[in-house]
């Protein structure tokens, strides 16, 4: 499988003579960075390319490099934390995975060294938990710790899920914010919190979880969350991130992040050929299906890459596996009753019902690999055991209808996606509910298919996919594209009222709806919605469209069907302002971001009219325009009341039908796509063709003028005379037509908005969730600070203790130092039992650096002592190396010297004078008294240790590089057979053909010479033996000196 991953961005600026990498000359291992130190071409720092030209062009390249890399190096700077995380944050369990440099995608362990953490937050006086902490505390105190938070985001007071989870938990108090209409946890007085602030401390949490996995600071994040989250959920999730100070990159779907992982490590199966997949996810709280088309696409950016698309969702919010928990629990909690061991009804007892739900939990999980189990807890209530035995059919039994429920899911699904199950080509399971084999066998009879594809992390998924998604949005990684296309749940559509005038020419009042985002429509995605028969200040609503879809306990808990209300002012002056400007409608720009939210971005009324066109510029003129604004020329300020077309935006049709009864329009114009520009108004209409039949004239007489020549004398003098004809005034008048040009008016217009569903907290009530989730932060911090200093105090105490009877520590310390050292500890564990469990921090600190202190000077001469065998072995193999080295050294002939007498007497020097200082050094300690401070220390060894080490190594590093002299040639080769003899032994001439060395001389070769010397290079006769076997054919003939042969 390959590695989704490409590489790490990094900007390496040198701004050193060296180089940033201190190397001389060569690369110094970053990329696209050369060292220029020790050479004399200028190396460009911005591109990297060598500058050639005069001195005077390359010194002011150099200063203009100069300047752009000091720019450069006052940026701020965001290099040194580029890991990003993800959350996938279920309604029972959450998991975390990172990206960081040198680990591409990995789950975050939490304290106890789990793959994921339970969402549960443990808030009891003076104490706060989180995770498997929080868990173990809720079986003795339920009503501190707060679980299962997801369900109550976004919903007021009187929603039934709040009623759902106050039945579920009733040890919580549950009230209403009388601001907003949510709900908040009151324990005491001065222990209130909103479901928003609790998930906070979860998110904050999870982002020390990743930073010390990490190890490095994280604020970068993609958090998952269900499919049907709608608009006020979304908004609830990201203000309990701002709480928390956690950057959310997107808010992510869950089954899309599933899918993401799902397709990023199968992209080499995907093609062009569409492929659908269905993704049935069953959590812990909820169950979601989800239909995914695979299929490469081509872009402008980036080619043909790889893309999903959500194409139906069917969920059911309630339909999990705490309610079979929960179904498991009520069970147990009747056979107790039934054994009759105790009077008391345990459904009573908060503690034993949270000790019969741990059991479920863990009794639901054997069931789905076992037919039967003995359920037992230890102490249920009243000291009373609970033993009784469970099969999976009375578990299967308890939750009949809920399995009825799972194949509604996958209708919901195709019916949304409009496809049939044939066109399924596999159906994955996803989540831990799916482990249930009921789940598996009704899920299986549902889409008919011979097996559920089970090659998924069930549990990671969402995270992995979801963590891939945030180091794709964060600038610091390159990741392989990968296109994602969500789809929108819940419509969304804009409504408003007009009066309109009747037959009888009477006023009434109609009311006006225009989808905006359909169910399924992909996101992100711009919607532009023009309002034309507003002429003065008016308001319109953005509410949900067809929810028919839903059941009616969906819609029970689903929330307010009206978001926002938007009042827009400014309207009547934009039109008293521009009154000789053709006007073009309001439009209101929607954007539903990367996160499924909805935005407003702006609101405009625009206007066009009719300019005089300025003469073309020539060429020369445009580019020196351009050049003057790439250096400052230009100016930056936007024209008034312009704005730039917005290329990815859609505009919205009006609503086929009323809309069309009301501005007369056709029936061609009411069949137009989402995409296509709304309509003009009835009465408009005329005014527009006018427009066209004039352009139309406009291209036809253009069109005129082009003709070919002799097609125009061919044509006879009755076209040449209607062109004489032409008078110099309409000539002028058709210029002037031409000139004229349409231009755009923006107008922005203040808008208004009024939420309807859930009003966002106000930037004070934000400011003072974020100072009470940060005092309970620093206040655990300065717990685990004290924590830590109570410990490294009782541990140096206990542990100075018991060294003081060691034998290597009494022969270091005197009896005076002892029996100080010894009452000072005793005093010091007397306090902690005392007044130490107690203190400050600050004091503890103290009181271990005043120890600490007294002990240090023991602690020295035990730790050097220590070191003393294997430091003075090191350096007396050193020596003896060094001397062994300088000795072979001066045993090579002056001829073939290598080393200066200098160097060789600097290496003498130093061998003998750290000879001298061992010896006397050693000779002084073995006076003194080993109570006393020791002389011979081991920083000093090293230090000479390393004095001979560089010396012998660079005299080393000269041998290996250095060449060997070479020696004089013989005057005459060809008189004594001994200058034969030298010359055969040191080099063999091998002659070239006999036209081009006619006079070369060539040494007889059976007059080599055999004789050995000392110092000689064994090389050269080496290579002349092979010279002698690859030329002689014939050793027993002797050859004249001065003959060629042939052969040779």
């Amino acid at each position: 499988m390959s590695n989704p991953f490409f590489a790490l961005n990094t900007l390496h600026v040198d701004l050193s003579p060296t180089g940033a990498c201190g190397k001389e000359g060569g690369f110094c291992g970053v990329e696209g960075h050369r060292c220029t130190r020790g050479t004399t071409d200028s190396v460009d720092p911005i591109r990297s390319r060598r500058v050639l030209g005069p001195m005077v062009k390359m010194e002011k390249m150099m200063t203009v490099c100069a300047l752009m890399c000091l720019v450069l190096a006052l940026l701020p700077c965001h290099t040194a934390s580029v890991a990003v995380m993800s959350v996938d944050l279920g309604s029972e369990w959450m998991k975390i995975a990172i990206v960081k440099p040198g680990v591409p995608m990995e789950i975050a362990l939490n304290k106890e060294s789990r793959r994921k953490t339970p969402v549960a937050v443990c808030l009891k006086e003076n104490e706060r938990l989180f995770g498997d902490g929080a868990l173990g505390v809720s079986v003795k105190n339920p009503k501190f710790v707060y679980r299962h938070l997801q369900s109550l985001l976004g919903k007021k007071h009187d929603n039934l899920q709040v009623a759902l989870y106050q039945k579920r938990f009733p040890e919580h108090q549950l009230l209403k914010e009388e601001n907003r209409g949510t709900v908040y946890f009151k324990n005491l007085e001065e222990m209130q919190y909103t479901p928003e602030e609790l998930l906070g401390m979860v998110l904050n949490y999870s982002c020390s979880l990743a930073q010390d996995f990490a190890e490095q600071p994280i604020k970068d994040a993609v958090v998952t969350v269900p499919a049907f989250f709608n608009q006020a959920e979304r908004r609830a999730v990201l203000q309990a991130a701002q709480m928390a100070g956690l950057k959310v990159l997107q808010l992510i779907n869950d089954n899309t992040a599933v899918a993401l992982n799902y397709g990023v490590f199968r992209r080499k199966d995907i093609n062009s050929t569409a492929q659908n997949v269905m993704f049935f996810d069953m959590g812990s709280g909820s169950t979601v299906a989800t239909i995914v088309t695979y299929q490469t696409v081509k872009t402008k950016e980036a080619g043909v890459q790889p893309q999903l698309q959500i194409r139906g969702v069917g969920f059911d919010r309630s339909l999990g596996g705490f309610e079979m928990e929960l179904r498991l629990r009520d069970h147990l909690a009747k056979l107790f009753n039934e054994q009759k061991k105790s009077k008391k009804d345990v459904r009573e007892n908060h503690r034993a019902m949270a000790k019969l739900l741990k059991e479920a939990q863990r009794l639901k999980t054997v069931l789905s690999a076992n037919a039967e189990f003995m359920a037992q807890v230890e102490g249920l209530m009243d000291d009373i055991d609970f033993k009784s035995k469970v099969t999976r059919v009375e578990f299967e039994a308890l939750c009949t209808d809920l399995f009825e429920r799972v194949p509604h899911t996958v209708q919901e699904a195709l019916s949304s996606a409009e496809m049939s199950l044939d066109e399924i080509e596999q159906v994955i399971l996803v989540g831990g509910a799916t482990r249930v084999p009921k789940v598996q066998e009704v899920l299986l009879k549902a889409v008919g298919k011979e097996e559920l594809g089970k090659n998924i992390n069930a549990d990671e998924a969402a995270a992995m996919g979801a963590v891939y998604q945030a180091a794709a949005l964060s600038k610091a990684f390159k990741v392989k594209p990968f296109l994602v296309r969500d789809a929108a749940v819940f419509p969304i559509q804009v409504e408003f009222t007009r009066e309109s005038k009747e037959e009888d020419g009477s006023k009434s009042l109609k009311h006006n709806k225009r989808i905006l985002f359909q169910r399924m429509a992909p996101y992100p995605q711009r919607k532009v919605i023009t309002f034309n028969r507003y002429t003065d200040d008016f308001a319109f609503y953005i509410n949900y469209g067809d929810l028919s879809f839903l059941g009616q306990e969906d819609l029970s808990v689903f929330g307010a069907l009206n978001l926002t209300t938007v009042k827009l002012s400014g309207v009547g002056s934009s039109f008293h302002k521009h009154v000789d400007a053709e006007s073009k409608g309001i439009k209101a720009h929607f954007n539903m971001d990367e996160s499924g939210v909805l935005l407003l971005d702006r609101v405009e009324s625009v206007f066009e009219t009719i300019m005089e066109e300025k003469e073309e510029e020539s060429t020369l003129t445009k580019l020196g325009n351009t050049i003057s604004s790439l250096f400052g020329g230009g100016t930056s300020e936007p024209n008034a009341n312009m704005t730039e077309p917005v290329q990815d935006e859609e505009e919205v049709p009006p609503e086929p039908g009323k809309e069309q009864e009301e501005q007369g329009k056709t029936k061609e114009e009411a069949g137009q796509e989402e995409n296509q520009e709304v309509k003009r108004e009835a009465e408009d209409q005329p005014s527009d063709a006018l427009d066209t039949d004039k352009e139309k004239a406009e291209e036809h007489g253009a069109n005129g003028k082009s003709g070919d020549p002799q097609q125009d004398e061919k044509e006879g003098d009755k076209t040449e005379t209607k062109e004489e004809e032409k008078t110099a005034e309409e000539e002028a008048a058709e210029k002037k037509v031409k000139s004229q040009k349409k231009a755009k008016i923006s107008e922005e217009i203040t808008v208004e908005l009024l939420v309807n569903d859930i009003v966002n907290p106000t930037l004070d009530q934000i400011d003072t969730s974020k100072k009470k989730l940060q005092d309970l932060t620093d206040r655990d911090l300065e717990k685990h600070e004290r924590e830590k200093m109570l410990n490294s105090l009782q541990a140096f105490i206990f542990e100075t203790q018991d060294k003081l009877y060691q034998d290597e520590f009494q022969a270091v310390v005197s009896e005076e130092e002892k029996e100080e050292i010894s009452a000072k500890l005793s005093q010091a564990s007397e306090w902690m039992d005392e007044d130490g469990y107690s203190a400050a921090t600050k004091e503890l600190r103290e009181k271990l650096s005043e120890l600490k202190k007294l002990c240090k000077a023991m602690f020295f001469r035990v730790e050097e002592r220590r070191k003393w065998p294997d430091r003075l072995a090191a350096l007396e193999s050193m020596l003896n190396t060094s001397s062994y080295f300088l000795r072979s050294a001066k045993l090579i002939p002056e001829d073939d010297q290598i080393f200066s007498e200098v160097e060789l007497k600097t290496l003498e020097k130093v061998i003998n004078e750290t000879t001298t200082w061992k010896n006397d050094t050693v000779a002084e300690q073995d006076k003194r008294s080993p109570t006393e401070r020791p002389v011979l220390l081991s920083k000093d060894i090293e230090s000479k240790l390393a004095l001979l080490d560089r010396e012998v190594n660079y005299l080393l590093n000269k041998a290996k590089f250095a060449k060997p002299k070479a020696k004089p040639k013989p005057k005459n080769s060809t008189n004594s057979e001994g200058s034969k003899a030298n010359g055969t032994a040191e080099e063999k001439v091998i002659p070239q053909t006999e036209e081009s060395t006619k006079e070369s001389v060539v040494p007889p070769v059976e007059e080599t010479s055999t004789e050995e010397t000392i110092g000689q290079d064994a090389e050269p006769t080496i290579q002349s033996q092979i010279l002698d076997e690859t030329s002689t054919e014939t050793p027993e003939k002797k050859r004249p000196e001065n003959h060629i042969e042939d052969e040779l």
